[in-house]
């Protein structure tokens, strides 16, 4: 029975000696605990040593995969076609069926056969013999490495840690820069102060002063390379009628070689650019396309890496950056920022004040895609960010006109859509008038309809109108009077017979009478007054409506 061991060195094989012991593998281990102990269970037959790590790696992936090697291959045609009549075993059972599948042998894999293989692993230095322990453990280490590297799909063109070391050195540059201009400005401003205002551009102004020097060389000096010739013309009248002091030429020379070191800081910058712009398109096209080469620096490097932008949501690269903001927002609970360093892209300026945020949150979503692609992708392939960028600046356009396109329907509209397929329950009412069998007029539904038509002077309202008025004069003199209406009359007959007889009172009294009364008392007396003493113009209106009604 044969052993098949991989190492990192090489393919072994090994013989069996005693077949028994794979069958009681519980004290397996003390048969290994010394080499000479270990070489009486097992015999090497051959040793197949890889040429170099690309071998190694090779044949370990084809391992992994289940697959063998063309190493592998060469040493079974040797050693085992002779013996097929022996049995292979094999601590993969995948690699175990490739070969059981080229070569027509059965292979044998069980828990007893891994535990031989430990054992193996214990002695395996003793085992070889020849193979020296140091040169084992570097095979080992650079296999490690190499295998790492293939399963991550690592590639040194991947680095993303260069655009972050680049685009944090370009942020310290551009502040000594302005730290340095500034100094500059201010201490050749002493000497000519109306320089700073003629010329704004910085790079401009550095090479005028590192040219010239003082303000009495300005005149005979050429400038026409450095600015147009309009300035120029200014730049020497101003020197002629300069308000600044003197200085010493110690002083100039300390202020050139200031201009010299920024101008030499301004290349280096401007190369650096161009190295991260090129690092940017090999690593990440597809973002760099979207937001920017220095937008998409900086928010790897935010982030930490490409792997790490990649994993996070579209919300979190949108607030990429504004994280102190954010927290402040949530801690005083007021409005949460609405981008971070995606607001300096080129789509988001460009848009206007009330839709920046609505861009934000668009670019976002599609640069996460393109950083999945980015980090993900094996094809370098920039259709991606190319598409998006597109229909990203179509629909800004939309947007900023005003005529934005429903995707897809409103709330509203929805709702009335589905409305009629909504059931809806009804619950019946109980109406007594219904248990009635007698004729009932209907009454109710032609008021309603007079009140309805309101003024209108259409004949058929006149018509319903008519109608109304003359059932209301019927019902007025078919229907007798109740018993209340005979008590109310029989009261207020009372109420005017002691009124007549009684005399009247002066106000003089009457008003004293009512301070020394109650209040429910003053009222029951000032309704009664009202009732008995009613003025002549009531009773002539009282008698034109009955005689109308009639």
């Amino acid at each position: 029975m044969l052993v098949l061991y991989e190492t990192s060195a090489g393919y072994a094989i090994f013989k069996l000696l005693d077949e028994k012991k794979l069958q009681a593998t519980d004290n397996l281990f003390k048969d290994f605990e010394t080499p000479a102990k270990a070489n009486k269970i097992l015999k090497l037959k051959q040793f197949s040593k890889f040429t170099d790590t690309t071998d190694a790696l090779a044949a370990t992936t084809a391992a992994v995969e289940g697959k063998v090697s063309k190493q592998l291959k060469k040493v079974l045609k040797k050693l085992v076609l002779p013996d097929v009549q022996e049995k292979l075993l094999v601590a993969d059972a995948k690699l175990g069926g490739a070969i059981k599948e080229k070569f027509n042998f059965s292979c044998l894999t069980n828990s007893n056969v891994q535990e031989l293989m430990r054992c193996i692993r214990s002695q395996i230095n003793g085992l070889l013999g020849d193979l020296p322990e140091k040169e084992m453990t570097a095979m080992a280490l650079g296999l490690a490495h190499s295998l790492s590297r293939y399963k991550l799909k690592f590639s040194p063109d991947k680095v993303d840690t260069m655009i972050i070391q680049a685009v944090s050195l370009l942020d310290d540059l551009d502040k000594e820069l302005n730290n340095y201009i500034m100094r500059c400005r201010e201490w050749y401003g002493w000497h000519f102060p109306e320089l700073s205002k003629l010329v704004t551009d910085n790079t401009a102004y550095i090479k005028i002063v590192q040219q010239v020097g003082t303000r009495e060389k300005m005149i005979k000096s050429d400038l026409s390379e450095i600015i147009p010739e309009e300035m120029e013309a200014l730049v020497k009248e101003a020197a002629e009628i300069s308000m600044g002091t003197e200085i010493s030429d110690e002083d100039i020379d300390n202020i050139q070689m200031l201009c010299i070191e920024i101008l030499a800081m301004i290349t280096h910058r401007t190369s650096l650019f161009e190295y991260l712009k090129s690092r940017m398109m090999v690593i990440a096209p597809n973002l760099s396309i979207m937001v920017g080469e220095l937008i998409g620096a900086r928010l790897i490097s935010r982030a930490g890496s490409l792997v790490n932008l990649s994993k996070f949501p579209a919300s979190t690269v949108q607030l990429l950056g504004s994280e102190k903001a954010l927290f402040r927002a949530l801690k005083t609970k007021r409005d949460t920022p609405k981008y971070g360093l995606i607001y300096h892209a080129t789509l988001v300026g460009q848009a206007s004040t009330k839709n920046k945020g609505k861009a934000a949150r668009m670019l976002a979503a599609k640069a996460s895609l393109a950083c999945r692609v980015d980090a993900l992708g094996e094809d370098g392939n920039v259709d991606l960010g190319a598409e998006h960028k597109a229909k990203l600046a179509s629909r800004m356009r939309i947007l900023e006109e005003g005529n934005q396109r429903r995707i897809s329907s409103g709330g509203k509209g929805s709702a009335k859509k589905h409305e009629k397929f909504q059931f809806k329950s009804e619950v019946a009412q109980y109406e007594p008038e219904m248990d009635s069998t007698l004729p009932v007029k209907k009454k109710k539904k032609k008021r309603s309809l007079v009140e309805e038509d309101g003024e209108s002077s259409s004949p058929a309202a006149k018509k319903l109108k008519v109608e109304v008025k003359e059932e209301e004069a019927q019902e007025a003199v078919a229907e007798p009077t109740s018993e209340k209406k005979k008590k109310k009359r029989k009261r207020t007959m009372e109420v005017e017979e002691t009124a007549a007889a009684e005399p009247e009172e002066p106000v003089s009294a009457k008003k004293k009478k009512k301070k020394s009364m109650q209040p429910e008392e003053v009222e029951e007396v000032v309704v009664a007054e009202a009732k008995a003493e009613p003025t002549s113009e009531k009773k002539k209106k009282k008698k034109k409506s009955k005689v109308a009604d009639e």
